[in-house]
């Protein structure tokens, strides 16, 4: 089963639309138990780091992805899926996030001329090989939305890169069952939907 979390942001039935193009089907659940029962589990989403850490632990949420994560079956975060599994969160003055990997996300800078949020297709240059982007070419281009972005601690994580505006920045991060997208790989094209078909047959080993 693979469950994907609902903590009432959009952006979820886009997902598992998604998923079913590749012939997969996903539940979509708020539900703590049926995340624990999951082989596999999608945090998607769109909107602010602050609002959605308030709904994961209104619903006891935090708890059920900390606890899926240890137990070592397969794990990808979507965009807000990809800020708040680090430490904290610069946006709504600065929140503490789930913690699954050591970083921080920041803001794009202020900078003349460049525009935030980053919108549109933008490449992604991957940093080693990892099964989930398993025929998928290199500098392939996936579809982005977002003014923060990730910055973990430790380098080795990041499995992708993407430049904006002169800006390099993590666009997709993988460490042990872990695997995590800035863009919105549901609205990326045959390149994300060959990347959400490879996380669903990825067994969460390295």
């Amino acid at each position: 089963m693979i469950a994907i979390i609902d903590y009432k942001a959009g952006n979820l039935t886009s997902v598992q639309w998604a998923l079913r193009e590749v012939g997969i089907d996903a539940i979509i659940t708020s539900d703590p138990d049926a995340l624990a029962k999951a082989d596999r589990v999608i945090f998607p989403g769109v909107g602010a780091a602050g609002a959605a850490m308030e709904e994961l632990q209104a619903r006891g949420l935090d708890a059920a992805v900390r606890g899926f994560v240890a137990s070592g079956k397969p794990f990808l975060g979507i965009c807000i899926g990809c800020q708040v599994i680090l430490d904290s969160s610069e946006e709504d003055g600065g929140i503490s996030c789930l913690g699954l990997l050591g970083g921080s996300v920041k803001r794009f800078p202020t900078i003349p001329g460049l525009k935030v949020p980053h919108m549109g297709w933008n490449q992604v240059n991957f940093t080693r090989k990892h099964p989930v982007i398993n025929g998928i070419q290199d500098g392939a281009e996936f579809y982005f939305v977002h003014s923060f972005y990730p910055s973990p601690l430790d380098s080795s994580v990041v499995l992708g890169e993407t430049e904006y505006g002169g800006i390099q920045f993590p666009s997709l991060l993988a460490r042990d069952n872990i695997v995590a997208c800035q863009f919105h790989a549901e609205k990326s094209g045959p390149f994300g939907l060959q990347l959400l078909k490879n996380f669903c047959a990825w067994d969460g080993k390295i």
